[in-house]
């Protein structure tokens, strides 16, 4: 049979969108090539036309160079619709990626759907509450163990008030003296009661009394006489 009415051809798969869009670049670039001839081409013939003389010979160049010009401008033309055609074709590419995202995005969502209901199948809220309570009494075991760990011995518990602030008078009093007696403390000061009570030391002439051979003093004979 395959004789009689020949092999079925196999259709050639359809061109991607990245092989559509490097095929046209590759177009594009020949073109390009081309135009860089024509505008070296283009630069001689200017050079000419300046050297020339006007007459037959300069329109003859000049004539040239418009051939060239007309034919760089239908390059030019060719390239900017391959640009024209290179954009529809990224632009096309760029929304079939996101839509490809966009599908694995929800498939990866769903996945984690179906994890996190597994998942919250094994966790109660009555279990977690449960044990935020029994960490919370064992905190207030631990700080109480740490607190009679951490007692004084034979130091008191408990200070009187009124003893408070009997050392705190003390204190404010020493305090109000060193700051009088400019920095020295109260116990280091002189006694001022024992400079008051010794006599003053003699000022200007003194009456000397005389004294008899033993050290003793002598009474004034006007006394005696009287």
């Amino acid at each position: 049979m395959r004789r009689v009415f020949g092999a079925k051809k196999e259709k050639e798969p359809q061109p991607s969108l990245q092989e559509s869009s490097d095929r046209i670049n590759k177009r594009g670039d020949t073109i390009d090539e081309k135009i860089k001839k024509l505008d070296t081409e283009l630069a001689r013939y200017k050079d000419q036309i300046k050297k020339t003389r006007p007459g037959p010979a300069q329109e003859a160049v000049k004539a040239r160079a418009t051939r060239v010009l007309k034919q760089k401008r239908m390059y030019e033309g060719q390239r900017d619709m391959l640009f024209n055609q290179t954009f529809n074709l990224d632009q096309v590419a760029f929304a079939a990626d996101g839509i490809k995202d966009a599908q694995q995005t929800m498939s990866a969502l769903k996945s984690a759907n179906k994890e996190l209901k597994g998942m919250m199948k094994t966790v109660k809220i009555q279990d977690v509450d449960y044990l935020q309570d029994e960490m919370l009494d064992l905190m207030d075991v631990s700080n109480d163990l740490q607190e009679s760990l951490g007692r004084s011995y034979n130091v008191p518990d408990d200070v009187d008030e009124d003893e408070l602030l009997y050392e705190l008078d003390a204190l404010e009093a020493d305090m109000s003296f060193e700051t009088e007696s400019d920095g020295v403390p109260a116990y280091l000061q002189p006694d001022k009661q024992a400079e008051l009570d010794f006599p003053s030391a003699p000022t200007g002439k003194a009456n000397v009394q005389a004294v008899d051979e033993l050290g003793l003093l002598s009474v004034p004979q006007a006394s005696l006489r009287g």
